[in-house]
């Protein structure tokens, strides 16, 4: 049934030429990005002496995350991921809802990463350089999904090299101390769970997998294996960063920080590794700003399929085969909110939004039966309770504005639904 329909090339089909090493490998450029260089001093400034515990927190939220999305994406092989799954498991208004918040959150995030490279490469043109960058990475998205993941698995080289670099500076340097890393009483509930939320953002790109759902090959297989491994790694990834960081500059250092990876080079007594970071927070800047171009677009696009957006934007390109116009919608958008805003505060609204999409992700995977490839049900139930905790523990102008948006989009919804309902239905 699906062999001949996916190799014979529908006009509005994507095509499948993704394997296991080109997920993971997107996975990666999405979580091993930005979030590493920029989430660990705003989570230190809430967490204190707890960053560890709150690392953890948001790794076992993502896990179940992972878990819940793997087995609905298997079950599910199309763009959109969870406004897919929970369209077919929860109802339209459920799959709409996660859309709209994978969307906006996602956009506001494609900014901010935007903002992150033209920060490191060129701090007095920062805005100047965002907008370069969106329109460059939209062009490579354009051009088909293979040069993106080809020129993914570059960036992630680039940035586990530069990381490596780092961590054997700071443990090699005498300079670290274990006693650091002791949780003292700074360390409270409310601000460990707020950490969590904030680092939890530099977790959520395994979502980028998922929504390519319709470009992976045998996505039965590939992408409950993908999704695991990308995260398993980030986790690793993470973990050693964070411990040799605050076992260098500890809490209250990296809290003050703006730059925490370039001050724990300078504090290691390697100099000459802090141009390096700075070179490679802006290539894993990047990295995330093309994964996530991709992921939008993908959600867009299955958006526009069911009329929930423009439906112009659900064409696909017969020569790149990519969803060219939802792509291209994407990056202007972003490109304008680069140009003109200053996004800081889009780390905790995309949190927001991209914690309710995977709400909904864990209330679809509760209601698949055993014969269907259901989780353990501890792990959706963990995951909803996960992501409904952390949503409103982030900061409140975030939590609040994150609400209203999300109600926003109910909204439209029920708007829509009032003006296109017929009688003859």
């Amino acid at each position: 049934m699906s062999g001949s329909s996916t190799t014979t090339g529908m006009p509005d089909e994507l095509r499948r030429r993704l394997g296991v090493s080109d997920a993971v490998v997107i996975g990666l450029g999405s979580m091993i990005g930005a979030g590493i260089f920029a989430a660990l001093a705003p989570a230190a400034r809430a967490a204190g002496s707890g960053l560890l515990i709150s690392l953890a927190l948001a790794a076992v939220v993502a896990y179940c995350n992972a878990t819940s999305s793997a087995r609905l994406a298997a079950r599910y092989p199309a763009s959109g991921g969870t406004y897919v799954y929970g369209r077919e498991r929860l109802g339209d208004f459920w799959g709409y809802l996660a859309g709209w918040a994978f969307v906006v959150g996602k956009t506001a995030s494609c900014a901010a990463m935007a903002l992150t490279v033209g920060s490191y490469a060129w701090p007095g043109q920062a805005h100047a350089v965002a907008v370069a960058a969106v329109v460059a990475l939209t062009c490579v998205n354009y051009a088909g999904v293979q040069k993106s993941a080809l020129l993914t698995r570059a960036i992630v080289a680039v940035v586990l090299a530069v990381l490596v670099a780092l961590v054997v500076a700071a443990l090699a340097s005498g300079t670290g101390d274990a006693a650091r890393l002791d949780i003292d009483s700074d360390a409270t509930v409310g601000g460990v769970l707020q950490a969590a939320g904030l680092l939890f953002f530099a977790f959520a790109g395994y979502a980028r997998i998922a929504t390519l759902g319709e470009e992976v090959l045998d996505p039965a297989r590939t992408i409950p294996r993908a999704i695991p491994i990308a995260l398993g790694i980030t986790l690793g990834v993470y973990a050693v960063v964070a411990i040799s960081v605050l076992s260098v500059l500890g809490p209250q250092g990296l809290a003050e920080s703006a730059a925490p990876l370039s001050d724990a080079a300078r504090a290691s007594d390697a100099d000459w590794l802090v141009p390096v970071v700075r070179v490679g927070a802006a290539v894993a800047a990047l990295g995330s700003l093309l994964a996530l171009i991709l992921g939008v677009s993908r959600t867009t696009l299955a958006m526009a399929r069911d009329r929930h957006l423009p439906h112009v934007l659900a064409a696909v390109h017969p020569r790149f085969a990519v969803p060219h116009r939802a792509e291209v919608l994407v990056g202007a958008v972003v490109a304008v909110v680069a140009a003109t805003a200053d996004v800081r505060g889009a780390i905790g609204f995309s949190s927001f939004g991209v914690l309710v999409y995977y709400a909904v992700a864990n209330a679809s995977a509760w209601t698949l039966t055993p014969g269907e490839g259901r989780p353990h049900r501890l792990i959706p139930a963990a995951g909803l309770a996960g992501c409904l905790v952390l949503a409103f523990a982030l900061p409140l102008s975030s939590a609040l504005t994150g609400t209203a948006v999300i109600a926003l989009g109910a909204a439209v919804y029920g708007l829509r639904r009032a003006l296109t309902q017929h009688p003859a239905s």
